[in-house]
């Protein structure tokens, strides 16, 4: 649902749209349900400097303009068109006078002409309740100071609180976790279990005796994680959510595999591991294809010379140095031993990016592309809006694995929040699909320092 429509009853409202609502979700106009929407004229002016943009702010403002002016054929706008839910839409001129009505000494900007608007139709609606919805927190403070009902735009948000992590705790007899070691599974009918969720049976006499299952929501039955005592790329699970992020990165039946978890946790690692598993031993997919959005941290540094390599080799240092530990491209060039290394040779992942094998790119030139048999890492995915991700994800042709990692704690898009970015919008569609596998890491093993720095600060 749209903005929170507790503690009121079932009265009919109208909301008042800011455009930041617009530019984040083009489908707003169509989640309010029975409920009436007014769209203040200087909206429309604002969503009309995006249209030419060829950014997803672009998009949205151009979706919003072909959206409304389809609804022009069922009505005339100024008066209300239906709505698909029973309520109506209509576009708001606004107040007579300045914005000097508002406060003292407000300025004459389109935020405060919004809230002016806002403010005619909360003094002349009698018989419902005005709600400003904006995602902007200072137009949200201002509406409450002025007396207006404000709220956020809730929309697609997920409860951090009751995040899914993918994993839970069952307490058993000391039977049942002997018969999952003898025979390697067992019946579940599966009620409160997510497709693809791992189960740590607890003996509830001897808690440290665990069997760790994920349940098979096809066959209906509990399945033994396998221990991948061998490693992956000298990799190898140092605690039980990274066995988890094993179990599923490595198995062809799961398509979609989310991992969240703060810095240090090892999600990029683990997926570009079992990337290279599956694409250049395996053979399974045929290219290993690892992309992140580009998003500074703090302050940008501008254009950066070179080709188109050079320029982004800084946005995709991160990645290359997951590859240069996996292939051990730093020790060898700095001399591991004695010191006789060549540290201006090429790094040893350089060959496999030449022969097609792995294939490091940003997110800019994802869209209309199709990948086919690809085994695709999306890095950083906290960055990306709802909207991106599901470009992203509907790129995957006919037997692509497609991994999303991210912690939703570290956002530097400041479009999208803890609750509303792509990350936990897919976590959360995705659970009771048995397409996606999901599971959050907690225990960060970067080394003491990172996971200290991670908890405290």
């Amino acid at each position: 649902m749209a903005a929170s429509l507790h503690h009121r009853g079932t009265e009919k409202r109208t909301y008042v749209l800011d455009t930041n609502v617009l530019l984040h979700d083009p489908g707003a106009l169509l989640v309010f349900h029975e409920h009436d929407l007014v769209i203040p004229i200087t909206v429309i002016e604002e969503v009309d400097k995006f249209k030419r943009e060829l950014t997803e702010l672009g998009r949205a403002a151009r979706t919003v303009s072909r959206q409304l002016d389809g609804m022009r054929a069922t009505g005339k706008i100024r008066e209300g068109v239906p709505l698909p839910g029973g309520g109506k839409l209509r576009v708001e001129l606004g107040a007579s006078g300045d914005v000097g009505e508002l406060f003292a000494g407000a300025a004459n900007t389109n935020d405060n002409v919004i809230l002016q608007t806002a403010m005619k139709l909360h003094r002349e609606v009698k018989n419902g309740t005005v709600i400003f919805v904006s995602r902007d927190v200072n137009m949200r403070i201002k509406a409450d100071a002025l007396g207006m009902l404000a709220e956020d735009y809730e929309h697609a948000h997920v409860d951090i609180d009751e995040a899914y992590t993918g994993v839970i705790e069952r307490e058993v007899d000391a039977e049942v976790v002997s018969e999952m070691y003898n025979r390697g599974w067992m019946a579940e009918e599966g009620e409160g279990i997510c497709p693809h969720q791992f189960v740590i049976l607890k003996n509830a006499a001897q808690p440290s005796q665990t069997a760790m299952t994920r349940y098979d929501a096809k066959q209906k039955r509990l399945q033994l994680v396998g221990r991948y005592k061998e490693g992956v790329w000298g990799i190898f699970a140092r605690n039980r959510e990274q066995l988890f992020a094993l179990d599923l990165l490595l198995d062809d039946n799961v398509p979609l595999v989310t991992l969240d978890g703060m810095a240090g946790t090892g999600k990029t690692l683990l997926a570009i591991a079992c990337g290279l598993q599956r694409v250049a031993d395996d053979k399974r997919y045929r290219r290993l294809v690892v992309a992140r959005p580009i998003f500074p941290l703090g302050k940008d540094i501008g254009f950066l010379p070179g080709t188109l390599e050079e320029k982004l080799n800084p946005w995709m240092k991160p990645i290359f140095d997951n590859l240069d530990l996996l292939l051990g491209g730093e020790e060898s060039r700095e001399g591991g031993s004695g010191g006789r290394g060549n540290k201006s040779a090429p790094p040893n992942y350089q060959a496999l990016i030449d022969q097609k094998i792995i294939e490091v790119e940003p997110l800019t030139y994802i869209r209309g592309r199709s990948l086919p048999r690809q085994y695709l890492v999306i890095d950083e995915a906290q960055n990306l809006t709802p909207h991106e991700v599901k470009t992203v994800i509907t790129r995957a042709g006919e037997g692509t694995k497609v991994i999303l990692t991210g912690d939703r704690y570290q956002i530097d898009n400041p479009y999208v929040d803890a609750t509303s970015n792509g990350l936990s919008y897919v976590v959360e569609r995705f659970r009771l699909s048995p397409m996606a596998g999901h599971v959050t890491l907690r225990k960060g093993e970067r080394s003491p320092l990172a996971e200290t720095a991670a908890s405290l600060l």
